[in-house]
C-alpha cells in the first residue's frame, strides 16, 4: 500500500488530519460542560447527539470538500457522500455520553482508507490535549499539549495479567455475547469500565491490554485500527477476521494474548 501512496502524500494527508481535528475541537470545546440540550435519535432507547457533534462534523466535512473535493466522506452524523478511492470516516464526537455528562474520555475519531483499507487514523481528546495519530508504515504517536512522542503497546500474553477494558457491560446483557464477556472478564486480572475511544489510545499507550466490544459502527473503530496496528497491537472481531466494517471488535496490545483471546472467544 505504501508502494502505491507514496510517503510525502501521506505525510501531507497526516498533517490535513490535524486540521481536521483543531476545527473539530473549535467547534465542541466550547460547548464542553456547557450544552443546554441533548437530542435523543431514536424513539426507542437513546442514543444522544448534540450541537457539538453536528457543528464539529459540519466543520470536517467541509475543509474535506474544499481540499480534497473528490474523496469519499463517511460520517456519523451525515452519512455517506461517494467519490474516489480515499474515503475520510468521521465520528465528531465517539462518546456523546461521556460528553453530556462532562466527563473527558470523549473524543474526536479521524480516518482515511484507501481502496476499503485503514492509512491513517486519529483520536483527538482536546480537553485534556491529547492526540493520537498514526500514518501506515510511520508508527503511532502522541502529541499532548507541545510535547509529542513515539507510543507503543506493551507485552502481556496471558488473560490472568491483562488489563481488559470496555464501555459499559451493558454493551453484552441479554445479548449473545454476554456468556463470551463473562468468560473474559472473570480471567482478567483487572476489568474498566468507561473510555469509549480512550480504551484503545491507552491500548495503544500500553496503559491497557485488552479492549473488547460489541455493537459498533464502522466509524466507532476504522479510524483507531491504524493507531493500533503501528503501536504494535492488534485489532480484529471476535472471530480473527477484519473489525473494518464494526460489529464486534477486540483489540489487544500483545498479539500473543490476541490468539489466545480467540480461543476463549470460540469456546
Amino acid at each position: 500500500m505504501t508502494d502505491i501512496i507514496d510517503t510525502e502524500q501521506l505525510t501531507d494527508m497526516m498533517a490535513f488530519a490535524h486540521q481536521l481535528a483543531d476545527a473539530a475541537a473549535r467547534a465542541t470545546l466550547p460547548l464542553f460542560r456547557n450544552l443546554e440540550t441533548v437530542e435523543n435519535k431514536l424513539s426507542d432507547g437513546f442514543d444522544p447527539v448534540t450541537a457539538a457533534d453536528r457543528d464539529a462534523e459540519t466543520a470536517i466535512r467541509a475543509l474535506i470538500e474544499n481540499h480534497y473535493p473528490s474523496h469519499a466522506i463517511t460520517g456519523e452524523e451525515f452519512g455517506k457522500k461517494s467519490g474516489d478511492t480515499f474515503e475520510w470516516v468521521i465520528d465528531p464526537i465517539d462518546g456523546t455520553r461521556a460528553f453530556m455528562s462532562g466527563i473527558p474520555t470523549w473524543g474526536t475519531l479521524i480516518g482515511l482508507n484507501f481502496e476499503g483499507q485503514p492509512i491513517l487514523g486519529l483520536m483527538d481528546q482536546p480537553f485534556t490535549q491529547e492526540r493520537f495519530f498514526a500514518a501506515q508504515g510511520q508508527g503511532a504517536n502522541l502529541r499532548h499539549i507541545e510535547t509529542q512522542s513515539a507510543i507503543s503497546t506493551r507485552p502481556c500474553a496471558t488473560l490472568d495479567t491483562a488489563v481488559l477494558a470496555t464501555t459499559s457491560p451493558d454493551l453484552f446483557a441479554n445479548t449473545p455475547g454476554e456468556a463470551a464477556w463473562t468468560r473474559v472478564s472473570r480471567q482478567a486480572k483487572l476489568t474498566r469500565y468507561g473510555g469509549d475511544c480512550y480504551n484503545y489510545a491507552l491500548l495503544a499507550l500500553g496503559q491497557v491490554d485488552i479492549v473488547m466490544e460489541q455493537g459498533l459502527k464502522d466509524v466507532d473503530i476504522q479510524p483507531l485500527i491504524k493507531i493500533i496496528e503501528e503501536a504494535g497491537g492488534i485489532v480484529t472481531n471476535w472471530q480473527g477476521g477484519s473489525a473494518q466494517e464494526g460489529g464486534t471488535a477486540m483489540a489487544c496490545g500483545d498479539k500473543a494474548l490476541h490468539a489466545k483471546m480467540l480461543d476463549v472467544l470460540a469456546q
